[in-house]
C-alpha cells in the first residue's frame, strides 16, 4: 500500500521545505523506494504560469505541459523522477474544480463547503499521485503554519492519516531553531509555538526537523522532545550546508530516513541504503580545481530564483568539468551602456535565458554580438536564442530592423514570429507551446555531437517562433538551423559551426539537467568555457571542421 509523507514548515518561509521534501525523497529511493512528490500551494492563482518571475521565481514546466511552483525542479533534481503537472496543486486549481462541478450539479443541490467539499478536492489529489505506483508520495505543503490560506490543506492532511490508516501517514515538521549572539543560545520556543499552532489544527508531527546555522545539541533536542511531544531521535538537526547537494547526506546521517521508514511501517533491513551515486555528486561539488566564471544577461536578474534551474544546471555541468561555475548575474537593460564589451569579454561565458516582453532586449541583443564577435561560448535559450537571431540578421545578413513580432509587429524583417504569422495556420496563433516536443538534429552538428543523437526531446514555453522564411538565408550567412521539428516546420535549434560555441534552443534544457547527469548543451557550454579559461585563443572553425569539448 502506497505510504504518504506531509512536510509542513513554521516559523518562517524559505526554511528549505522543498530542499527537505526533497533530500527525504532522494534518500527513499536510495532504499530502493518508487517515490513521487507533489507541492500544495495557498495561493489563489490557478497556476505560476501568470506569475512574475520577479516576485514569485521561475516557472518550471513539466513533459505535459504543466506549469508549476520552482520547487518542482528540487523535486526532479533529486529523486530523478520526471513529474507530471498533477504534482502541483494550487488553492485556484482546487476552487475552480469545486465551482465546476457545483455548477454541472454534482453535489445534488448540497451546500457547498470547505469541509468537506474542498478538502475532499484536495485529498482526491493526494490520492490520484497515489494510485499511480508509488510506494512513497511526499507532499510539501506550502506556505507556514498559521497562514489562513493553508487551513484547508492542513484539515485536508489531518483527515488523511484517518483515511488511510495511522502506519501509512507520517507527518514532518520543518521549523527554525535560531542563535541569539547577545545571550549566546540557541532558542527553542520558535520551534515550540509553532508545533503548538500544528496540534491546534489536529496534527501531533512524527518528526521535527530543526533548521540552525549550528548544529543543536542533544541536550536541546532532548529539550523539544520533552516540549513537543515527539522521540529524541525524531528530532532532526539541519544545519546550514556548503551546498544543497550536500542536504540528503546531512540528512541521512540525523537518522531521517530511519525515523520516516518506522513510523511508516517500512523495513529498512529490506530496503537497505546505497548512497554511492549520491555520494559521488557530492564529491563532485567539493572536488573543484579552477572557478569558471559564466555570465547569466537576463531581464529578472534581481531575483535569481527566477532562473533557478539555469543556475542549478550550469553548477550541474562544472561539476562534471571539475570546476566551480561563478555564476555572473547581468541586468540585460545595463547592457551596453553600463556594461560593455570589455565586461562581458572578461567572462567565460554566457547564458541568454528565456524571458517575455519587451525590457532589456536590445542588451540581449548586445550580449549576443560581442559573444560572436569575441568568440566567447554562448548559449541562448528560448528568448536567448531569439535575440541571436536578431542579432545576426542584423550585423551578418543586413537586415538592420529585423525584430521580433512580440516587439515591433511592424518589422520589415521578422524573423522571429508567432507560427501564424508565418504559414497559413490560424488556430495557433496566440497559444504557447508547453511541454516536451520532439525534434530532429542534422547529423554531424554540433548539438548532435553534444546529445549524442539526432532524435531528442526537450520541454517547452513559448509562443514566438524562428520565422522559417529566413532559415536560407541564415544557413548562406553561416548560422546553421541545426535542429528542427519532424515536420521541419519549426526550427529547435540554430548554432554557428565556426565558432567556438555558439548555440541557441527554442526548448528549455534547464529543465533536464540532473546533478549527476548535466544537461548536453550547459556541458558543452561549460566545456567550451573551460578551454576559454585555461588561455587558448579562441579557435574558429572551419566549415568542415567540429569543435569538441573535454
Amino acid at each position: 500500500m502506497t505510504k504518504f509523507v506531509f512536510v509542513t514548515g513554521g516559523v518562517s518561509s524559505s526554511l528549505g521545505k522543498g530542499l527537505t521534501a526533497s533530500s527525504l525523497g532522494r534518500l527513499l529511493k536510495s532504499r530502493g523506494l518508487r517515490v513521487t512528490m507533489c507541492k500544495l500551494d495557498p495561493y489563489i492563482n490557478v497556476d505560476p504560469g501568470t506569475m512574475n518571475p520577479g516576485e514569485h521565481g521561475e516557472v518550471f514546466v513539466t513533459d505535459d505541459g504543466g506549469e508549476t511552483d520552482l520547487d518542482l525542479g528540487h523535486y526532479e533534481r533529486f529523486i530523478d523522477e520526471s513529474l507530471t503537472k498533477m504534482s502541483n496543486t494550487t488553492t485556484g486549481s482546487i476552487y475552480s474544480n469545486v465551482i465546476a462541478k457545483e455548477r454541472r450539479g454534482d453535489y445534488l443541490g448540497k451546500t457547498v463547503q470547505v469541509i468537506p467539499h474542498v478538502t475532499d478536492e484536495i485529498k482526491d489529489r493526494i490520492r490520484r499521485l497515489g494510485s499511480l505506483g508509488a510506494d512513497v508520495v511526499i507532499v510539501e505543503i506550502g506556505g507556514t503554519v498559521g497562514d489562513i490560506e493553508i487551513v484547508p490543506f492542513i484539515e485536508a492532511i489531518r483527515q488523511y492519516r484517518r483515511d488511510a490508516g495511522r502506519g501509512n501517514v507520517c507527518y514532518v515538521h520543518l521549523t527554525l531553531v535560531p542563535y541569539l549572539a547577545p545571550s549566546g543560545e540557541q532558542k527553542t520556543k520558535p520551534t515550540q509555538h509553532s508545533v503548538t499552532e500544528l496540534r491546534s489544527r489536529g496534527i501531533q508531527p512524527d518528526v521535527i526537523v530543526c533548521r540552525s546555522d549550528q548544529p543543536i545539541s542533544e541536550g536541546l533536542k532532548r529539550k523539544i522532545s520533552l516540549l513537543c511531544d515527539v522521540p529524541a531521535n525524531a528530532v532532526i538537526s539541519a544545519v546550514d550546508a556548503p551546498s544543497i547537494y550536500d542536504i540528503p547526506i546531512t540528512l541521512h546521517e540525523e537518522g531521517l530516513d530511519r525515523i520516516v521508514c518506522d513510523t511508516l511501517d517500512i523495513d529498512i533491513e529490506e530496503h537497505p541504503i546505497d548512497l554511492s551515486i549520491w555520494r559521488s555528486v557530492v564529491k563532485g561539488v567539493h572536488s573543484t580545481n579552477r572557478t569558471l566564471r559564466i555570465g547569466v544577461v537576463g531581464k529578472y536578474v534581481a531575483m535569481p530564483d527566477a532562473y533557478l534551474s539555469v543556475a542549478e544546471s550550469i553548477r550541474h555541468a562544472g561539476f562534471a568539468h571539475g570546476a566551480k561555475t561563478q555564476i555572473e548575474w547581468i541586468d540585460a537593460e545595463m547592457v551596453p551602456d553600463q556594461i560593455g564589451a570589455d565586461v562581458l569579454r572578461q567572462l567565460d561565458g554566457i547564458v541568454v535565458p528565456g524571458g517575455f516582453g519587451e525590457r532589456g532586449i536590445e542588451g540581449m541583443v548586445a550580449t549576443a554580438k560581442i559573444a560572436r564577435e569575441n568568440g566567447i561560448p554562448y548559449l541562448g535559450i528560448c528568448l536567448g536564442m531569439q535575440v541571436m537571431v536578431i542579432e545576426y540578421a542584423r550585423h551578418v545578413l543586413g537586415l538592420s530592423d529585423a525584430n521580433s513580432t512580440e516587439f515591433n509587429s511592424s518589422s520589415s524583417a521578422p524573423v522571429i514570429a508567432l507560427m501564424a504569422e508565418q504559414v497559413e495556420v490560424t488556430d495557433m496563433g496566440g497559444t504557447m507551446r508547453l511541454g516536451a516536443y520532439p525534434a530532429m538534429l542534422t547529423e554531424g552538428s554540433v548539438v548532435a555531437r553534444l546529445y549524442n543523437a539526432t532524435v531528442v526531446s526537450e520541454r517547452h514555453r513559448h509562443r514566438y517562433e524562428f520565422n522559417a522564411r529566413y532559415r536560407e538565408q541564415f544557413e548562406k550567412a553561416g548560422l546553421q538551423c541545426s535542429g528542427a521539428s519532424p515536420d521541419g516546420r519549426l526550427v529547435e535549434f540554430v548554432e554557428d559551426p565556426t565558432h567556438p560555441f555558439f548555440v541557441g534552443t527554442q526548448a528549455h534544457p534547464e529543465f533536464k539537467s540532473r546533478p549527476d547527469r548535466p544537461h548536453p548543451l550547459f556541458d558543452g557550454l561549460v566545456g567550451g568555457a573551460a578551454q576559454r579559461a585555461e588561455g587558448r585563443e579562441p579557435h574558429i572553425f572551419a566549415p568542415d571542421e567540429v569543435p569538441t569539448f573535454s
